[in-house]
């Protein structure tokens, strides 16, 4: 039997392959084309391309045509180790990879033929080019040559690759229905959001539909922040430079952080977290151990410089508002409060529909602050409680943040995809910076210990996870507009507000659509608007006193009357359906 792990490690030689073809195609359509890199990654490869001309979608299909051109020929993976100086004379017109080149430090060197393609690179690959048989090139890309803005800009070509048909058209099917789900396509569509260039990108303007969503979500967080112990608390938006460098931010997180303004001869700076507020409103008073754990919760806005390019609608952005907490406990208390954090997290994931998770425990990374012995207790204790509630995880290795190690769980949405979601970090770093510190039992002032935490993450990007999770169809409780009432005339129009006037006492979220249109125009954009309810009005139901209802999959309900109705939208709405 074939291992799982083999299994990968194929398909990644697979796909490595696929990215050397593609870029054999390329070269035999543009003889001139710079090579930059081309390696395997998640359900496929790329390959970087200085090219004479920019290309476009219709490109694609005829790089394609050349990839299979030479999967036919069935030409064989070569192998050749090269002193550095063959390589240097191989490569002498490649400035890419004549750069790569020189950074290896051994004289000797691998090189990959395949027909007339060679190409620099430690392989491994598949015996032959006929390997490849499912795949498909799928879009284009620029991106900076070693990630260096300053760099020149590339044309990175993407493709996907597959052992069998079958996967790739399960693959493409689902890639399909991924691009229906785009939130920025169904932000515009339903008028959720958006962003303008002219006030800046990466700047979320929320519509009115969107702002409902939003503070649904905001509500019960509170709600179940409120019922577990935290206080609220809000913190201002910008803070002074000196705070920043005590904490280490300027040191460790300089490249996220925007730059200083100068306000009455004192440097500010827009603030990227909000775990600095919380520390300063702890430290407001002499703490006992008596009145540890304290659980600050705060929807703080937070500003963090991105990169244009990597820039995605509501899911990368410069400006976004993270639900915040901060515990601050005594070392003992560590374990039971991360595994409450736990079980909020699990809690919050399984009211908005995430059944699939991933959890990760992240380690130090290459910059941190302190010293390894305070990084293995922190990293230990959440091993520990992971461990004790025999919950399943991986370990990320050196993705902590530079104050301390962290729990990640990543969601899995419909299309079994990954999102960032709740992390939890245990902190030992700032409490020692900042002098957090309560007075134990034995009148000794001993340091206090942090944990940073998030249960849904940004709201931007969950609200992003979330669209795409539903395919804009939400729950009827999350829905901005739960029920449109269409009048069939104007007659009927006295009516359909006078059952908008009943439901609303209850608080469910009406539109009368009374625009003198077709009634199945009206009930069409209703479909389309992902409205969970349709009552319809007329002469029947004027003369009956009933409404007739549809869903927006297109079954009818058929009558009922307003009391009716009311009670199974207010039932649908409380169980959070």
């Amino acid at each position: 039997m074939v291992s799982r792990a083999n299994e990968e490690h194929r398909l990644e030689t697979l796909r490595h392959s696929a990215a050397h073809i593609m870029a054999q195609a390329v070269q035999c359509l543009f003889p001139e084309v710079k090579f930059g890199i081309g390696p395997a990654i998640e359900d496929g490869f790329y390959y970087d391309f200085d090219l004479p001309r920019a290309l476009t979608p219709d490109d694609l299909p005829v790089i394609e045509k050349e990839m299979k051109e030479i999967t036919a020929q069935n030409l064989p993976f070569i192998r050749e180790d090269v002193a550095k100086e063959e390589a240097r004379r191989l490569f002498a017109d490649q400035v890419y990879k004549s750069e790569l080149l020189e950074e290896l430090p051994d004289k000797q060197v691998s090189l990959y033929r395949q027909g007339s393609f060679v190409d620099l690179c430690r392989g491994p690959h598949v015996d032959s080019t006929g390997e490849l048989k499912a795949f498909k090139l799928t879009h284009i890309a620029g991106a900076y040559w070693r990630g260096d803005e300053k760099r020149p800009m590339l044309q990175r070509v993407y493709g996907v690759a597959f052992e069998t048909e079958a996967e790739l058209e399960d693959y493409l099917f689902r890639l399909a229905e991924a691009n229906k789900r785009d939130h920025r396509k169904l932000g515009r569509e339903l008028d959720l959001f958006s962003i303008h260039e002219v006030a800046g990108p990466g700047l979320v303007h929320w519509h009115p539909k969107g702002a409902v969503i939003r503070h649904l979500i905001e509500d019960l967080w509170e709600e179940e922040h409120q019922k577990r112990g935290y206080e609220i608390v809000y913190t201002p938006h910008i803070a002074k430079l000196s705070l920043w460098k005590t904490s280490g931010h300027w040191d460790f997180y300089r490249e996220n952080l925007y730059p200083p303004t100068d306000i009455e001869g004192q440097e500010y700076i827009i603030k990227p977290m909000n775990c600095l507020g919380h520390i300063l409103i702890y430290k407001t008073q002499l703490r006992s151990y008596r009145r540890l754990p304290l659980r600050y919760a705060e929807m703080g806005t937070v500003y963090r410089y991105e990169r244009s390019g990597v820039l995605h609608g509501l899911a990368r952005v410069r400006g976004f508002t993270q639900d915040d907490a901060h515990i601050f406990c005594r070392p003992d208390q560590i374990e039971d409060e991360v595994g409450e954090v736990l079980e909020l997290a699990q809690f919050m994931m399984n009211v908005f529909g995430f059944k699939e998770y991933q959890l990760f425990l992240s380690t130090r990374p290459e910059k941190y602050a302190g010293t390894i012995e305070i990084w293995d207790k922190a990293t230990e204790s959440l091993r520990k409680v992971l461990e004790t509630r025999q919950l399943i995880y991986k370990i990320d290795p050196g993705e902590g943040v530079f104050y301390g190690p962290k729990i990640d769980i990543k969601l899995k949405d419909t299309l079994g995809r990954s999102w960032q979601g709740p992390t939890i970090q245990v902190d030992f770093n700032l409490p020692q910076r900042f002098n957090v510190s309560y007075i134990d039992r034995d009148g000794s002032e001993q340091l206090a210990v942090m944990i940073h935490r998030t249960v849904l993450g940004s709201m931007e990007r969950f609200l992003a996870c979330l669209v795409e999770h539903y395919g804009g169809n939400f729950p009827v409780w999350l829905s901005p507009i739960q029920v449109t009432i269409i009048p069939i005339a104007d007659r009927h129009l006295d009516y359909a507000r006078a059952a908008a006037t009943e439901l609303k006492k209850e608080h469910i979220r009406i539109e009368v659509d009374d625009r003198s249109e077709r009634m199945n125009l009206k009930i069409r954009e209703a479909q389309l608007n992902k409205v969970p309810f349709m009552v319809i009005v007329g002469d029947r139901e004027l003369k009956t006193g009933t409404i007739s209802i549809r869903l927006k999959s297109g079954e009818d309900l058929g009558s009922m009357s307003l009391l009716e109705f009311k009670e199974k939208v207010k039932t649908t709405i409380d169980n959070k359906l």
